[in-house]
């Protein structure tokens, strides 16, 4: 067995795109070697900021023969279809083919058999259809070349066995083609030349050697413990961040954590501008002091071996950030001079929207929305939430979140309680936004509560209005996240607020729905369970609805809820099937059966047993005894299997007795749906 070690050398690749572009390129070449007959044992997909790199282990040397079996048209079929099999077949006459009876009359097979030979001559074609099929979320052009690449591609290792692959790959144009080779560059600083290699395990010690930490788990290792060192000798703590940790690994082909100190006149700024002048602008880390508030030490990591130690490297950035930091502060201070509620007319000079107006159109239809909602919110003090809905987007105008945009609404909060406006008020300005994520914290504060739904309702019904909907591809102005947000407000808060007062539209209640399945799924409970409480329509109360899910996988997980399950089965899938037959059958099954047609016992108990399920359960169901509603039902499965063992629907002999037996198995369908569509519960 061998190995194939390719690499792709170019320019510096964002390290957004780094790891997504290591798992396309092993799945491309994967797929290619599969696609060829190649089978191989196990593949390993690496990226560094200048390198795509993948090793493919326990390819055969040699492919084995291949027979592959082709079945064509049956014998005596036109001339037409015969020749264009054998075409297809690579087969000059019939007598090259195969008559085999399948059973089902005589057809024509062809055996193909495709000889075997050296794996190495088919590897180059699998390479160049990879890497141009290697999706990139933005490419270039270079020189005058034609073929798309993140950035300009230098050089390919293409090793197979120990020895150099033939093949090469055009970039086309005028640009010389890039032929596949051994040798590579290690680190753009610390090393000198190009250096051959002859295998997986020598590639990667000898960009060790040229300082070159291929694997990104082990950068962001040494990320970590190098920062953890330094901060612990500092007395303070690192501030972790997992999306931070990735983004600099992919920045660094040899890490070199740095200690750095913010200048003491900056400490009296917000820490939150603090923490994005340096996370988001710099990609510094932060560090904290014993009781959690931010220290005055930052975490910069080096792509490079400072003679000196790195204080001209940290110096450096400590100047920058220094810059940053006194046009921050000069914001600051400039900001506070000015109440929140003195810039609400520059909002009309700012548009929200071409087609939605602007800004201050916006906050009008927030605080309508907003005082909407407060109804519902218990404690939400109705002054209150109006003062935060019309201050709420005044922040948009200052100085700090004109250079800093990520602090909207983080600023309005801090100029809120700079200004002495109640804490309520100010909380709300700040948490108007949120949760912004999966992982971001929901507000539950009442008034920040009807604030932060209006703000995203809002956004909702907006662009719903003028058709700017989310497609499979395209979410542009992130109406899914503004959804989730408004699930998440409601459940976490259990906030019985109706929504289809603000979601006028079917298809946007539709949403809804599938925005919520797919935050319930995420969280355990059963899609089709959730499909078959959505199905029912009508509920657009969160609270209410999950209140119902919970109660249906509980019962579905219980003996009986399964054997009810089977017996709804049963009964549904006969009246399906008669459906079909007879397009009016359902108005006319419509209803309770004639007690006067129910001729057998069965029949009685089951309808009998019906009569006292739904006068169970419609009390239990307007209590929200969803539980109850559920064990109302246990009772049905004796009588039902009783019915199926001793009673014959289809009486064709008596269509008056047959319809009433369809109208019973009818009646079990429609009594069970009225707390869920079981229909859609899978098995």
């Amino acid at each position: 067995m061998a190995e194939l070690l390719l690499e792709l050398l170019s320019e510096e690749i964002p390290a957004r795109m780094q790891t997504r572009a290591a798992e396309d390129l092993k799945r491309l070449i994967c797929d290619g070697l599969k696609g060829a007959g190649i089978g191989f044992e196990k593949a390993q997909a690496f990226a560094t900021p200048r390198r795509l790199a993948l090793v493919v282990e326990g390819i055969p040397a040699i492919q084995d023969d291949v027979s592959e079996e082709r079945r064509g048209p049956r014998v005596g079929a036109p001339d037409q279809a015969v020749q264009g099999f054998l075409k297809g077949a690579g087969l000059a006459s019939l007598d090259q083919a195969e008559k085999r009876d399948t059973g089902k009359g005589e057809f024509w097979f062809a055996v193909i058999t495709k000889k075997g030979g050296p794996t190495a001559d088919a590897l180059g074609a699998v390479i160049d259809a990879a890497l141009k099929a290697l999706p990139w979320p933005k490419s270039m052009k270079w020189g005058s070349s034609t073929m798309h690449w993140v950035r300009p591609l230098q050089s390919i290792v293409a090793l197979f066995d120990g020895k150099v692959l033939k093949g090469e790959v055009s970039p086309g144009g005028r640009m010389a083609p890039i032929p596949f080779g051994a040798t590579t560059r290690g680190h753009r600083f610390l090393s000198k030349g190009m250096f051959e290699v002859a295998s997986f395990s020598d590639y990667a010690a000898r960009l060790r050697e040229a300082h070159v930490i291929l694997d990104a788990a082990e950068r962001k290792a040494i990320i970590l413990e190098g920062a953890g060192k330094l901060c612990t000798g500092a007395q303070v703590k690192l501030n972790e961040d997992e999306g931070l940790l990735e983004e600099v690994a992919g920045l660094t082909e040899w890490p070199v954590p740095m200690l750095g100190a913010i200048d003491a006149q900056f400490m009296d700024v917000p820490p939150e501008v603090l923490i994005v002048s340096m996370k988001v602008h710099l990609r510094f880390f932060t560090t904290s002091k014993a009781d959690g508030t931010l220290a005055n030490r930052f975490v910069v990591v080096a792509n490079n071996v400072a003679r000196d130690g790195g204080k001209t490297i940290v110096a450096g950035n400590e100047r920058v950030l220094r810059g940053r930091l006194a046009d921050a502060k000069f914001f600051w201070e400039q900001d506070r001079k000015a109440t929140l509620e003195s810039r609400l007319p520059r909002l009309n000079q700012v548009v929200f929207h071409a087609r939605l107006g602007t800004q201050a159109e916006r906050v009008a239809r927030i605080v309508a929305l907003a005082g909407e909602i407060a109804k519902s919110v218990p404690g939400a003090d109705a002054a209150a939430v109006e003062q935060a809905a019309r201050l709420c987007k005044a922040d948009l105008v200052t100085g700090m979140v004109g250079e800093f945009p990520e602090l909207q609404g983080v600023m309005g909060r801090y100029y809120a309680l700079g200004e002495k406006l109640p804490v309520a008020v100010a909380d709300a300005i700040g948490d108007h936004y949120t949760p912004a994520g999966p992982n971001d914290r929901c507000p539950t504060a009442p008034v920040s509560i009807a604030v932060a739904l209006a703000d995203k309702l809002d956004a909702l019904m907006s662009f719903w209005s003028i058709g700017e909907k989310p497609t499979g591809s395209r979410d542009p102005f992130a109406l899914r996240r503004a959804a989730l947000g408004v699930i998440r407000i409601v459940i976490e808060n259990k906030l019985r607020l109706p929504l289809k007062p603000f979601l006028k539209a079917d298809d946007l209640l539709a949403f809804f729905a599938e925005r919520l399945k797919v935050q319930m799924r995420e969280k355990g409970v059963r899609h089709d369970v959730v499909d078959s409480v959505v199905s029912l329509g009508g509920e657009d109360d969160l609270v209410r609805l999950l209140a119902r899910v919970e109660a249906l996988q509980t019962f579905l997980g219980t003996e009986a809820g399964r054997n009810l399950l089977t017996a709804y089965g049963r009964a549904a899938n006969i009246v399906r099937a008669e459906e079909k037959k007879d397009k009016a059958l359902a108005a006319r099954i419509a209803g309770a059966p004639e007690a006067a047609l129910l001729e057998q016992a069965e029949e009685k108990a089951v309808a009998s047993a019906l009569e006292e399920v739904a006068r169970t359960v419609k009390p239990a169901l307007a209590a929200e005894d969803f539980a109850g509603a559920m064990a109302a039902f246990a009772g049905l499965r004796g009588p039902i299997d009783a019915l199926f063992d001793k009673v014959t629907v289809n009486v064709t002999d008596r269509p008056e007795v047959r319809l009433n037996r369809l109208k019973l198995l009818n009646q079990i369908r429609a009594t069970m749906d009225t707390v869920a569509d079981f229909s859609k519960i899978e098995g």
